[in-house]
């Protein structure tokens, strides 16, 4: 049988994410802000400058495009580590575009300056500035002085050719005609790339596609440019957990730059997470990256940022294809049993493991069936007999979890001593 006819998919029905490419820059891209914003978490620790720079080696394997490599405002020891990274990039002649994030203020700037005449090439000057009411009010802003900000710091870094990725904070809560009047002076002024951000993980998905549509419908057109001349960025936070929804609603609606860390790292809840958004869009058919290294990545930010990957995590976490239920896993052992690994990966799972460097994982517990210790039992290369399977089932019935392996090989190792 096809393996279309396998799967009934109502994702598809009456469902295409269409994207006419001569009104875009370039396809949909990526930009890891693990380095950055992920480290603004504040149970993040800062890895090493070697552990960053393998990290690095991964966002380049996996085709990722952009990369956000800190904030050099925060003082020489972060702009040593973004020097080495840069000097690694570019000695290993990578594709990953370097960005770091700076205040509207050319201070932060100045830094760019220097390294982008050192490496003679481009770093994106990813210029933030808060624009919501809420934001006014606290800070004691106005949009004079918010419009006066921008156009220092902005002018600085056109100036001295480095290119402005034009950020405002808050833009899911900021007034349309406040963000019009911001971005529109930013693009007269030479920002070819704008970021719109969900700072505080307020927006829903169709806040999203309202947004994107009035920033690629109004303010871009009203600012005397064409959409394919401006990078149209979107950056989201989890703190309602709508990150991953909200950047593929930002890709429905025509955004070029997706923004993500990996397994979520960042303030607060945190950032939307790039991986899962990578397995999503890739699943629906958006990109084709070569994402069997994406698990590798995921363990080694887990490892050196100190960031929770819950055992239940999506598609990385330990659980996510493990079964120790006996329905799941008879049927799981059916299919590998007729030797399709495709037909396993999908038979009680909506993601496929190898897609990422993963496996199905069959585990013995109190819910488990003879099944489950048959194919464990050959799995591990033990002789399976009616006894040994019999002995097991009745041990797994009285565990109160699934059992590790080491139980079960020292259960066995009793069991041939009796």
């Amino acid at each position: 049988m096809k393996e279309s006819e396998l799967i009934y998919d109502w994702n598809t029905i009456d469902y295409e994410i269409k994207r006419v490419s001569s009104q875009h820059p370039h396809d949909v891209w990526f930009d890891d802000e693990t380095l950055r914003d992920g480290l603004q978490s504040p149970s993040a620790r800062n890895p090493t400058i070697t552990q960053k720079i393998e990290l690095i080696d991964y966002m380049e394997k996996l085709g990722i495009q952009k990369v956000d490599l800190g904030l050099p405002g925060a003082g020489p020891f972060h702009i040593k580590h973004i020097d080495e990274m840069l000097s690694h990039m570019t000695e290993n002649s990578y594709d990953l575009r370097p960005g770091c994030a700076v205040r509207t203020v050319v201070s932060d700037i100045e830094p760019l300056v220097d390294l982008q005449a050192k490496y003679e090439r481009q770093i994106q000057a990813s210029a933030f500035l808060g624009t919501s009411p809420i934001r006014q009010y606290t800070e004691g802003w106005d949009m004079e002085r918010i419009l006066s900000t921008a156009e220092k710091a902005v002018t600085f870094a056109v100036n001295n050719d480095i290119p402005v990725m034009f950020v405002t904070e808050d833009t899911t809560r900021s007034k349309p005609e406040e963000i019009k009047q911001v971005y529109t002076r930013a693009i007269e002024l030479g920002a070819d790339r704008i970021c719109i951000c969900d700072t505080c993980g307020h927006v829903t998905p169709n806040g999203v596609k309202k947004l994107l549509g009035f920033i690629q419908e109004e303010v871009i057109p009203d600012s005397g440019v064409k959409r394919r001349d401006i990078e149209v960025n979107w950056h989201g936070h989890q703190d309602r957990g709508l990150g991953v929804a909200n950047n593929l609603a930002a890709v429905e609606a025509g955004a070029d730059v997706i923004h993500g860390t990996a397994l979520g790292v960042g303030e607060r809840a945190g950032n939307a997470p790039l991986d899962q958004t990578l397995v999503n869009l890739s699943l629906m058919g958006v990109i084709s990256n070569d994402l069997t290294s994406l698990n590798d990545y995921m363990k080694k930010a887990h490892e050196y940022i100190e960031v929770d990957l819950p055992r239940n995590y999506p598609v990385f976490g330990k659980d996510a294809f493990e079964t120790g239920t006996g329905v799941h896993a008879s049927a799981v052992v059916k299919a590998m049993k007729k030797g399709d690994d495709w037909l396993a990966d999908r038979i009680y799972s909506g993601v496929p493991a190898q897609d990422y460097g993963l496996e199905q994982v069959i585990r013995i517990g109190h819910m488990s069936g003879r099944s489950n210790i048959t194919w464990w039992l050959g799995k591990n290369n033990y002789e399976v007999t009616d006894d040994l399977v019999a002995h097991l089932f009745d041990i797994a019935k009285k565990q109160r979890r699934l059992m590790d392996d080491d139980e079960i090989h020292m259960e066995i190792k009793k069991w041939k001593k009796q």
